[in-house]
């Protein structure tokens, strides 16, 4: 039989997100804690010996050259593999949201291109490829919910507690690039601690801590986000949008019941994941997950 896997990738939500800076080569920096949450895309992967790649898609349909064939080509390349692999991405995590799903799905492409072509690549390598892929697809390969600083690339664990959260995605979508462009983006927030993110004890710890410096500009650019803000403040929950948006995030307590969204709106509850399903794949050890073969 075709070896054959089936993996997760999972969506994240930004706690915060502060921008402190911006490099010479225009690249802004970032505080942020990234949070995982089961929202999840499937991946679904054969192995092909001729060494091409292909995708289809059996939801929305995606870009021919979209992330995770990238991924796979730059893979590819770095492992001087001469194997192929045949995709097929059932995609859950809304587009142009700020959940990471693109990112998500590059990070587990190469975590399970990784076993399945046999390549070993450690980590580092992975995250080097990764980094140049989009600068959220490294936290994503470490697994674990994580304070990121720099481009993306400095990522230290962090032990959040367990809670669910309701997540809000409008029918409109943002381009990121539209806001990080955006003249009126605040660039200057003072740099956080992490030890200030731990210590934040009031309300609802900790996700009540610092602000998201691309929203001003997101609601200016996409009215959905301020409707969908105030739809959750409305029902007593203080929401916040995630990453660079459409979709806002609150803490939900138990037993909230939410009130009807409007037509077009994806509303969905969600926990938050302590691990990556796909936790330790490019390390030596055993499979976790779903191999097939």
């Amino acid at each position: 039989m075709k070896a054959l896997y089936d993996v997760p990738a999972p969506a994240k939500l930004n706690l915060f997100l502060h921008i402190t800076g911006r490099r010479p080569d225009g690249y802004h920096l970032l505080q942020s804690v990234f949070m995982l949450v089961d929202w999840c895309d499937t991946l679904h992967f054969e192995l092909r010996p001729d060494g091409l790649i292909s995708r289809e898609d059996s939801a929305i349909s995606l870009p021919a050259d979209d992330l995770v064939v990238r991924a796979a080509r730059a893979l590819q390349l770095a492992g001087a593999c001469a194997l192929g692999v045949h995709v097929r991405l059932e995609k859950r995590i809304p587009v142009q949201a700020g959940m990471g799903g693109g990112s998500s799905d590059a990070a587990s492409c190469l975590l399970a291109l990784n076993r399945l072509w046999k390549l070993q690549l450690p980590l580092a390598a992975l995250e080097k490829i990764g980094l140049a892929l989009g600068s959220d697809v490294p936290f994503f390969l470490r697994g674990r919910n994580a304070w990121v600083e720099g481009i993306g690339e400095q990522i230290r664990p962090l032990e959040i507690p367990a809670a669910r959260f309701v997540v809000v995605k409008p029918q409109q979508g943002l381009d990121t690039s539209l806001i990080f462009r955006d003249a009126g983006l605040k660039r200057d927030t003072a740099p956080a601690i992490i030890s200030g993110f731990a210590a934040n004890h009031e309300g609802s710890y900790p996700f009540g801590f610092g602000h998201n410096d691309l929203q001003p500009v997101a609601q200016r650019l996409c009215p959905a986000v301020t409707q969908a803000l105030e739809w959750l403040d409305n029902q007593g929950l203080g929401a916040r949008m995630t990453g660079s948006g459409s979709a806002v995030f609150a803490q939900l307590p138990q037993e909230k019941a939410l009130l009807p969204a409007p037509a077009g709106w994806q509303v969905r509850q969600c926990g938050n994941m302590a691990v990556h399903p796909l936790s330790g794949w490019a390390a030596s050890d055993d499979f976790g997950g779903r191999p097939m073969s």
